[in-house]
């Protein structure tokens, strides 16, 4: 049977319902539905890299379902419901589109993407604050590899940054030396963590001035390692062996072979 958005929402409120809702679901906070909320963005992503098309409803559904979780919890603490978070982003899209709804010309892709960071950064500097900073309101709770390019793209905008890529390439040599010294020296794990980090986030800065999201290259490599590896592991499960069972030179050689395959 087909459903609507209002019987999604009439659906949460009896899940809720103090004296006939779902225990499990009663018991949740904003707090404790921040995990699910990022497994399910993380499940939209999947289907869409794996061109699942057919399983993107589905996910998109059960993101949903964690907006209208929220509005609820929301609501029974007096603080706004599902139609303000609604209102809300209609606002907000139509202020931050003056070419499609005011009198504003139509601009360049360009030009509409720094439009879009201005625009945010008057919205932030009107929320005032001790202190306020360009690096205000980037989100703690991203991957830290995309909240590293937020950072950089930030900074950039004020004249922090490089305007070529050779000197990051530097950068990054020079972190790594960093890094091999400390665990020439055998600095506590602490400190040669810190240097492993400077390594990633000058990563991170390249993978920027490319134009490459890190996120997304990092993720097409682990799919790439899991197809490679199970190929080793089918090959010798078919000569009755065991990965453990073979030692690294024979392993990289099997790997090899995958490449060569074009896995």
């Amino acid at each position: 049977m087909s459903a609507t958005l209002n019987d999604l929402l009439d659906l949460m409120q009896r899940l809720r319902d103090p004296q006939h809702g779902c225990p499990w679901d009663r018991a949740q906070t904003l707090q404790s539905l921040l995990k699910h909320t990022l497994e399910e963005a993380y499940e939209v992503v999947d289907v869409i890299e794996r061109d699942a098309l057919s399983e993107l409803p589905n996910e998109l559904g059960d993101l949903l379902f964690q907006v209208v979780f929220y509005a609820q919890i929301a609501a029974e603490g007096g603080h706004f419901d599902f139609a303000q978070v609604v209102s809300s982003i209609h606002g907000k899209l139509r202020q931050r589109h003056p070419h499609v709804f005011g009198a504003t010309a139509t601009a360049s892709a360009a030009e509409l993407n720094a439009a879009w960071e201005t625009h945010k950064a008057v919205e932030r500097s009107a929320r005032g604050g001790p202190n306020p900073s360009e690096l205000d309101d980037v989100p703690l709770a991203l991957p830290a590899l995309t909240r590293a390019v937020k950072l950089q793209k930030r900074a950039s905008r004020v004249g922090f940054d490089w305007t070529a890529v050779g000197p990051i390439f530097e950068k990054i040599d020079e972190e790594l030396q960093e890094l091999k010294a400390a665990l020439a020296g055998q600095l506590p794990p602490s400190e040669v963590a810190a240097e492993l980090g400077d390594v990633l986030f000058a990563v991170a800065n390249l993978a920027r001035h490319l134009e490459i999201d890190p996120e997304t290259a990092a993720r097409s490599t682990n799919t790439k390692f899991e197809r490679r590896f199970r190929y080793i592991e089918a090959a010798l499960a078919a000569q009755g062996r065991k990965v453990a069972d073979s030692n690294l030179a024979e392993l990289d050689a099997w790997w090899e072979r995958a490449k060569a395959a074009g896995l």
